[in-house]
């Protein structure tokens, strides 16, 4: 069995790149992570860098932005040398180092490697004692789509699969939510019953303009029963 990630990476930096529209639900997503970062962050999957750049305007004193795609990492390094605010690093999985970095986050990355408990060891393993790892995860095994599959996905969790596998990679679970609650319907009809490709369109435009600033206050003050994706915080031991 191996941990290495998995899917068509083409395939996948198509979607990042047409998804990189939709500036309020990733800046949304950026913010719940935010608060649990501390000094010196590693991102695990940057991918073509939109998150980091994100963080970076946030203010996160340092960040390392990691890729194990070469043409990806060739983006970042494109992207990010020359600015000081984001380091860039290759960073090949199954990882075999540790760290003492204050927090690891990796966003939408776990659901690609087939050996989830040691991807959380590794992960674990890249933080200092106390040290955090932040996950976004994709939700619900019944939206798994043919679209999941081609890209890579071994599966998606529900707030309890989640937190059985942060347990058992020993980790401290801080925080485990779902979010995104109608982005789960909108997800289900479009991309699983209508075999669509998440892209730009008109349609995603007003999702995240009109959608995405009205569910982020209401998921500020309430948890909601389900949602497009797991949010995850654990605590290194």
């Amino acid at each position: 069995m191996s941990n290495k990630v998995l899917g068509d990476t083409e395939l996948q930096s198509d979607v990042l790149e047409d998804l990189n529209a939709a500036g309020n639900y990733r800046r949304w997503l950026c913010s719940l992570g935010l608060p649990y970062f501390g000094d010196d962050v590693l991102e695990i999957g940057s991918g073509m860098g939109y998150y980091a750049s994100d963080w970076a305007d946030m203010g996160v004193p340092k960040l390392t932005a990691s890729e194990a795609d070469p043409a990806r990492l060739r983006d970042l390094h494109s992207r990010f040398d020359g600015d000081p605010r984001v380091q860039v690093r290759e960073l090949t999985v199954p990882i075999d180092e540790t760290g003492d970095y204050s927090a690891v986050v990796a966003y939408n990355v776990l659901e690609h490697i087939p050996e989830q408990v040691e991807a959380l060891k590794a992960f674990s393993g890249l933080v200092r004692p106390g040290g955090a790892v932040v996950l976004v995860v994709p939700a619900f095994q019944f939206a798994m789509s043919r679209f999941d599959l081609e890209i890579g996905h071994q599966r998606r969790y529900t707030k309890r699969s989640m937190a059985e596998a942060l347990t058992a990679a020993g980790l401290e679970i801080e925080r485990c939510h779902y979010i995104n609650m109608w982005g789960l319907l909108a997800w289900y009809g479009a991309v699983k019953l209508l075999n669509r490709r998440p892209q730009e369109s008109a349609m995603l435009t007003a999702y995240d303009k009109l959608y995405v600033p009205v569910e982020r206050r209401i998921e500020s003050k309430v948890r909601v029963p389900f949602g497009q994706s797991v949010f995850a915080v654990a605590r290194a031991r």
